[in-house]
């Protein structure tokens, strides 16, 4: 526009935006773009609206630092620590401790080997001339699930995984993480007659030490304070885990309307909850109002018709509960044309302590030298793509 390109990243809902002249490489303000956004949550925490407007001085500082007359200068997090002085002004965030005994983090009783609620949304890098204490780091896989269903029965399913480390180490020192030893890349791998953990595909971050990942599946870094992405993967298809979901529906049709049942079934275990649940059903054009009739007290449903959906939204679900809801939409005028705009449901929710790929950590080692650092891991599953076929 008028001489300038503007090229923009999307992070947890928020744009970030970079206006430019038309001889800059679009690559390399991409890279600069989510450079930035990395760097926000290891100085700010984790990115929300609210984080963004209470740590504005700090991001701008953070911005004159990095940039010189729109020059990139340096995005190391060790460098601009040193001249930051604006303090960051954490959120209080949402304590999944307080969902009850379930333990969400890998443990079931002992919740003092369970991470601090607040330990992924604190920022990795402490203000400056302040001590970090003893030595911690985290560390989150991250999946995400493609499942579109004909009648229930899974069509295509893709799991793209990661395995991101978060360190608030004072100081470089070696880490030793240690990975399910049945774990294979390809199908040429598979060793024996045992269950295997298998990945179609798999890309380590450049620093890291491989040279112990053939014999004991153990992963060498010396990382800097802040986040890395250490390791990427891909499983199509063959999943060794149930789905999470399974829907059963049912489409009525009376005089003048639709009367819709949706039952989602959570395939997870009952000791277990799937948190944030939202079901996302397209319905025919000519609604006109809408009737519910929902499982729970604390769901809720509504029509939006911007979109011409149904929104349907559950806080929280536990394993082997039953979910129902029964819409019934008023359409003037309805014919069998009608009825083919009606899905399909597109699933979103969050598994803590669950992962798609049977892939875990055995054990995160560092050498401290002055008592054992403190150390957690943390697994959660997010859904990308979850459709569902009516």
């Amino acid at each position: 526009h008028e001489g300038r390109h503007f090229v923009h990243v999307r992070h947890a809902g928020l744009y970030f935006v970079a206006t430019t002249t038309p001889d800059a490489s679009p690559f390399t303000l991409v890279e600069f773009l989510n450079r930035l956004v990395t760097l926000l949550r290891d100085f700010c925490g984790p990115l929300s609206e609210k984080n963004v407007s209470l740590n504005f001085a700090l991001i701008y500082e953070l911005l004159d630092e990095m940039l010189d007359y729109g020059y990139v200068q340096t995005t190391a997090p060790e460098v601009l620590r040193n001249f930051m002085h604006t303090e960051p002004v954490a959120t209080k965030p949402f304590s999944l401790l307080d969902l009850g005994s379930i333990g969400l983090f890998g443990a079931e009783t002992q919740q003092s080997r369970v991470a601090p609620s607040s330990a992924a949304s604190r920022p990795v890098l402490p203000p400056r001339g302040e001590q970090v204490g003893p030595s911690q780091c985290s560390h989150d896989p991250l999946f995400s699930a493609h499942v579109p269903f004909p009648q229930g029965t899974p069509m295509k399913v893709d799991v793209q995984g990661e395995i991101r480390l978060k360190c608030y180490l004072p100081s470089c020192v070696e880490m030793r993480i240690g990975l399910t030893e049945e774990f294979c890349v390809g199908k040429s791998e598979l060793r024996g007659y045992g269950t295997a953990v298998r990945v179609d595909e798999c890309a380590f971050h450049s620093s890291i030490k491989l040279d112990e990942f053939e014999s004991g599946r153990v992963l060498k870094v010396t990382p800097s304070q802040g986040e890395l992405t250490l390791m990427q993967y891909q499983l199509a298809d063959d999943i060794p885990s149930p789905l999470p979901f399974r829907l059963f529906p049912t489409v009525p049709r009376g005089p003048g309307g639709l009367r819709q049942s949706l039952a989602p079934e959570p395939l997870i275990s009952n000791s277990s909850q799937a948190l944030n649940v939202r079901l996302q059903l397209p319905v025919p054009k000519g609604v006109s109002s809408l009737a519910q009739e929902l499982s729970s007290p604390e769901q809720t449903a509504e029509l939006q018709p911007g979109t011409k959906s149904i929104r349907w939204d559950i806080p929280r679900c536990q394993g082997g509960s039953q979910l129902s809801a029964l819409f019934k939409l008023e359409v003037p005028g309805l014919t069998r044309a009608s009825l083919l705009e009606l899905g399909p449901a597109n699933l979103a929710f969050e598994l803590p302590a669950h992962t798609c790929s049977g892939l875990h950590v055995r054990f995160v080692r560092l050498p401290g030298p002055a008592g054992p650092p403190q150390r957690w891991v943390r697994y959660l599953t997010h859904s990308d793509s979850y459709v569902l076929r009516l």
